[in-house]
């Protein structure tokens, strides 16, 4: 009998020491995603989850993203690698598409093909990809008038496609057999009158963001508005047909976090992938967990969105998202990781990984006036809530008036690096807080190797960045003034990391670039001043 009680004991504690570490087991956070990672779709094939998202100018665009368990993504693809051959997006002849390119993309697996479609005002298109294998490609590419705005493709289950389009009236288009273009003589209607209706949004952004789901053989229409005067809120339409009627209502309405749609697990668990506005770093996504309520997808926690999630903990967003590269290249490799893209169309005559080995070497073909305007500037991401990085730069192939270094890009830029005017080099840092560039500080530079560093700090919405300059790579000295950054719509994407290199008097010359170092730590030097 002892024994017998002594097992039971054993096994009881047993049981609550698995439940109490059950309890412990780290979780994932939300944001899942602290990064500019806006307009996200999503879909399961199996127990792989692929999301696309919105890169505007960049280039390649419309990255592709792959997970697991809904928490930990890397980059696997980009739909396409230059959208168009048209000035705006090649930055020429002073046109520039900074706030375009392609918007808010749809992607769909049917029939053993993944679909992944977008719109550009840029180009006035809509634009469908498809290829068998999502990581590998090739893409297939078709392109059709008109722009269909904030578009979600859809396959219902006969076979038929579709697209649910617009802003405050949505319309319903049925697409031809082979997903080319709209069908003739096919559906085109409008679905619903006034999809803001649900939350009165009096003249604010009418519903739009539109993605189409279909579960249990309802249709569920997600979509966001943004009341004058309230927070950007997330409405949901159901109905038993795809053409309607729709029945729609309020679904969330926390903390600005909406834009989405549904996803679920292969152990029947239910989220909604949502984003939110979050200054500077731009639109960061969040998951908020699905119950299903009388037939209607009910978000979050008594509404709330949570701040930790029954999911696998995040393992932080290096590398998958945005990574270090010492731009060594072994045979067969890309010329360039995922992770970095381009701002605008690349002119590829004047870049190379190659042709000195180690490097990434960016050489002028023209002149240009600042960051703005400068074509072939490098970007990755910035992190949040803080990060900080760093490059190594050789400037002795400098021309005059050629300037090359390191910047956080957006409308109000910041920038350091080596600038040669008359056969001398300064380090200079530029400050356009203001919307207008002014040149901080400037200080000599004797030699031609130097480290340049910017660090921000997005932390409870501080903004802030700083730049140093390094001689040793190992002593670091602050250069100007702390850049206030801010998220302008104008290009409506969040700062970036940016490698540049433009000429203002002669071109010809050359940078190399020996690495790019990204941490999501920063040194604290500046601890008192972000105080």
């Amino acid at each position: 009998m002892k024994i017998f009680i002594l097992r039971c004991l054993t096994f009881v504690a047993l049981l609550a020491f698995g439940a109490a570490s059950a309890q412990n087991q780290p979780t994932a956070q939300n944001p899942v995603i602290y990064a500019d990672v806006p307009d996200m779709a999503m879909i399961r094939v199996g127990d792989t989850y692929y999301m696309s998202s919105t890169t505007m100018h960049m280039s390649p665009g419309v990255p592709i993203m792959k997970s697991k368990d809904l928490v930990n993504w890397r980059i696997i693809n980009y739909a396409y690698d230059t959208l168009a051959n048209v000035d705006e997006l090649n930055l020429k002849n002073g046109k520039s598409t900074y706030g375009r390119g392609s918007w808010a993309s749809s992607i769909r697996y049917h029939n053993g093909v993944y679909y992944v479609s977008t719109f550009a005002q840029t180009t006035g298109k809509t634009y469908i990809y498809s290829t068998k294998d999502i990581e590998k490609g090739p893409w297939k590419s078709v392109s059709f008038k008109p722009s269909l705005h904030d578009h979600s493709l859809f396959f219902d289950d006969d076979g038929k496609a579709y697209m649910v389009y617009g802003s405050s009236k949505l319309r319903l288009t049925e697409l031809n057999d082979d997903i080319t273009g709209v069908k003739a003589g096919g559906v085109d209607k409008v679905l619903i009158e006034n999809a803001s209706a649900p939350s009165n949004s009096n003249g604010g952004l009418g519903a739009e963001g539109s993605q189409l789901f279909k579960v249990n053989g309802k249709y569920y229409l997600f979509n966001i508005t943004w009341p004058r005067g309230g927070m950007r809120t997330v409405i949901i339409h159901r109905a038993d047909h795809i053409t309607g009627p729709y029945e729609g209502r309020v679904a969330l309405q926390d903390k600005g976090v909406a834009q989405g749609g549904l996803i679920s697990t292969p152990e029947g668990k239910w989220f909604a992938y949502l984003f939110k506005d979050n200054g500077a770093v731009g639109r960061i996504p969040y998951l908020v967990p699905v119950k299903w309520e009388d037939g209607w997808p009910v978000l979050g926690l008594d509404g709330k969105v949570p701040g930790t999630l029954d999911l696998p903990v995040g393992k932080g967003l290096i590398p998958g998202i945005v990574a270090s590269d010492d731009f060594n290249r072994k045979k067969g490799e890309r010329p360039l990781p995922l992770v970095w893209q381009w701002n605008h169309n690349p002119d590829d005559e004047l870049w190379s990984v190659s042709k000195r080995k180690g490097y990434l070497r960016l050489a002028t073909g023209r002149l240009d006036s600042n960051l703005l305007v400068a074509r072939n500037s490098l970007t990755q991401r910035t992190i949040g809530p803080v990060c900080a990085g760093s490059v190594l730069i050789d400037v002795s192939s400098l021309k005059d008036g050629d300037f090359a270094g390191l910047g956080l890009l957006q409308k109000n830029y910041g920038q350091i690096g080596v600038r040669l005017a008359g056969g001398n080099r300064s380090i200079v840092m530029i400050n356009a807080s203001t919307g207008k560039p002014v040149e901080a500080q400037t200080i000599p530079l004797t030699q031609s190797t130097v480290y340049l560093k910017a660090e921000c700090d997005f932390a409870d919405r501080k903004d802030i960045a700083y730049f140093y300059y390094s001689l040793d790579g190992k002593s670091w000295n602050k250069l100007g003034t702390p850049l206030k950054m801010a998220y302008t719509i104008p290009q409506f994407i969040g700062y970036r990391f940016a490698l540049f290199n433009y000429a203002t008097k002669t071109i010809g010359g050359w940078a190399d670039f020996d690495f790019f170092h990204i941490t999501d730590t920063i040194s604290g030097i500046d601890n008192m001043e972000r105080k």
